[in-house]
């Protein structure tokens, strides 16, 4: 259903949304909105307020209910995926109606802002990539990585569109075809290096070194030049040419281990070596 799963903030609390591509249209999880709203103080609280106020709606024969879908995301107290009781913005905001808060207008037009901001991206993706700058920027990343790190989100794109050309349209062959160019590189799937670096729920290419980013991208940029050229149909001809791609960037790398007597495959995380805040590169990061 999902495209884009993000976390998003709503005066620094986190809601978790998911992007429906064919309906272009955002869906919120309901629990993260009425923890919100009911400024409940943890998950447990904000889950039985739902489960209460679902009730309760049921009861009266509210259809908000019976119209929620429900999505896959993220657990905020395990980091697993967990079936979440998701609502559209139309829907959002019938179920925000039932909820007293003095937060429900602000948050109403926080949701707008955030539909809008989404069509404008689409319209214009140039305001994704700078969106995308600013908040590496104020998190303190490098210039240096920054500008690796979106120049590979260029990169990743160009090869996501070769596999769509090529018939790749499910996210299960994406992400398996993802694995098997990391295992080939690097020598472990996507789910092993995240867990190498100590990570759960963040994302892997936002924590990976400069050289890191760089053999990741050759093995994509090489996968997608070939793909050009020898024009592969479905997923068994997509991982071929998938697998020949990362061939190469594996090369590289034990070339690079050779010369340099260690490995270039790190449990270091690029956040780790994040500027402090006197080194950023602006004068006032609440303006980026």
């Amino acid at each position: 259903m999902s495209d884009i799963e993000k976390i998003q903030l709503f005066e620094q609390r986190k809601i978790r949304t998911a992007w429906d591509e064919d309906k272009q249209e955002w869906f919120f999880s309901i629990v993260d909105v009425c923890g919100v709203l009911t400024e409940q103080p943890d998950y447990d609280h904000a889950k039985n307020y739902w489960k209460v106020l679902k009730f309760r709606l049921i009861k009266e024969g509210n259809e908000s209910v019976t119209n929620c879908n429900q999505l896959k995301m993220v657990s905020p107290k395990d980091g697993k995926r967990y079936s979440t009781d998701v609502a559209d913005m139309a829907l959002m905001f019938r179920i925000i109606e039932s909820i007293p808060s003095k937060k429900a207008e602000p948050f109403k037009i926080w949701m707008a802002q955030v539909a809008a901001e989404r069509i404008n991206q689409a319209i214009d993706p140039e305001r994704s990539i700078d969106q995308a700058i600013a908040d590496y920027r104020r998190l303190g990343y490098s210039e240096a990585w920054i500008n690796r790190r979106i120049k590979s989100i260029e990169i990743r794109k160009g090869l996501t569109d070769e596999w769509k050309r090529g018939g790749v349209t499910k996210e299960v062959d994406f992400a398996f075809l993802t694995d098997l160019m990391s295992k080939t590189w690097s020598g472990m799937t996507t789910r092993e290096y995240k867990k190498y670096k100590g990570l759960t729920k963040e994302n892997l290419r936002d924590n990976m070194t400069n050289m890191e980013l760089l053999l990741n991208a050759l093995a994509e940029e090489t996968a997608t030049e070939i793909s050009k050229q020898r024009n592969p149909e479905g997923l068994s001809e997509n991982a071929g040419v998938a697998k020949e791609g990362a061939e190469v960037a594996k090369s590289a790398r034990r070339d690079v281990e050779k010369r340099l007597g260690r490995s270039v495959v790190s449990s270091e995380k690029a956040i780790d070596h994040i500027q402090s805040p006197e080194e950023l590169p602006f004068d006032n990061p609440e303006e980026q």
